[in-house]
């Protein structure tokens, strides 16, 4: 089971700005520059909030609703140095860590209680540690996924824990007003609520057909994150955009087998690199190039991330025999990976099927450590 938490620092502009000048305490504060301009406010505190103020109001607008409000330019250069000091705390204890913005991160723990304890208690050493440390307040949400576990940190600002449990997320999201659910702004707001959408229940006893008559697509996905679905793979930023193999042959050849072994030859290299950085890949991009130069780019993403060779060589083959339609002699086979997230190396967070491919993979990849790349073929061709 995932836990996935979302910290997100509250007011955090104003935050840093009453870090640096402790005299705004208490006051409405409003970060965005001239009231008289034509900016938008970037945050405000709670005290403004009461005023009807809210993150990207226009400025002139706000200082019509709050006009003894202390109106900052702000200091970015500071944000950014508290953002990564929040960021470093979080690296000390989080397998995994995304900073989604300046201000809010998304971590995965699971598997962690037996080091950490109870989410709710370490989730309070979180935001204590960072109080103490920085002085920021933080709030978090923890549920088994990060649309969830996003909802959950700002259901109890500021400075709150709400932490969802497996299976009770459609129960703690159905009596929330429509446009609490993120990616529903106030153009969906309106058209939901003219065709009398008011609360997130309100979505789940409609069908996912009703949705996607209407909003197509993004119907589909409202309907699911109404029912509390959302993903929990974090993703994580490398300065390496891909992981890639390719060979040009000396001869043009046209058995498609022979291709095809030697496709797979690639995906155990790229694969193998993959797990090296303790990566999973989404996307795999198969290259092909005839003898005539023409080259084409397939891409597939899968439903899930992934780091062994058969997953990855299954689309890739996929791809080359949807591809090979000329009867031309192909110059060039290739396959890149990209579409990054973190691959989990806790023991428990792995149990029966996934337990054997992974102690596999781990004996895969100390054998060609030892002997080379060839040493180990797995049973696809």
């Amino acid at each position: 089971m995932s836990t996935i938490f979302h910290l997100d620092l509250d007011t955090f502009f104003v935050s840093v700005e009453r870090i640096l000048d402790p005299s705004l305490m208490g006051k409405p504060v409003i970060v965005g520059g001239d009231p008289h301009g034509r900016g938008v406010v970037a945050a405000c505190s709670y005290e403004a909030r009461t005023y009807g103020l809210h993150s990207a109001m226009p400025i002139r607008e706000a200082f019509q609703l709050c006009p003894n409000g202390i109106y900052l330019h702000g200091h970015g250069e500071e944000y950014s140095r508290y953002s990564k000091g929040v960021k470093a705390i979080l690296a000390k204890y989080a397998p995994a860590l995304e900073q989604a913005s300046i201000d809010e991160f998304y971590m995965d723990f699971s598997g962690c209680e037996k080091i950490y304890g109870h989410p709710y208690a370490f989730a309070a050493k979180l935001q204590t540690e960072i109080k103490n440390e920085l002085m920021l307040p933080a709030s978090i949400g923890i549920a088994s996924n990060k649309y969830v576990a996003k909802i959950a940190s700002d259901y109890a600002k500021p400075e709150g824990i709400t932490y969802v449990l497996k299976g009770f997320e459609q129960e703690f999201l159905a009596p929330l007003p429509i446009e609490t659910l993120p990616g529903v702004g106030k153009v969906t707001t309106k058209a939901l609520q003219a065709r009398g959408f008011r609360k997130v229940k309100d979505i789940t006893n409609t069908s996912p057909g009703y949705l996607s008559t209407i909003f197509g697509r993004p119907g589909t996905a409202l309907f699911d994150h109404a029912h509390g679905k959302g993903s929990e793979y974090l993703t994580i930023e490398r300065e390496r955009k891909s992981i890639g193999r390719e060979e040009t042959f000396g001869k043009d050849i046209t058995d498609v087998k022979q291709i095809e072994k030697i496709l797979f030859g690639l995906v155990e290299e790229a694969a193998d690199s993959l797990r090296k950085k303790g990566w999973m890949a989404k996307t795999v991009t198969l290259k092909l190039r005839y003898s005539d130069f023409i080259t084409l780019t397939r891409a597939q993403t899968l439903k899930q991330p992934v780091n062994n060779d058969k997953a990855i060589f299954d689309a890739a083959v996929t791809a080359f025999r949807s591809s090979y339609k000329r009867r031309v002699a192909v110059r060039l086979i290739g396959v890149q990976l990209t579409n990054f997230y973190q691959s989990y190396e806790q023991e428990n967070l792995f149990s029966g099927k996934e337990d054997k491919e992974k102690r596999i993979l781990q004996a895969v990849d100390t054998l060609r450590l030892k002997y080379g790349i060839g040493i180990v073929k797995f049973g696809v061709m």
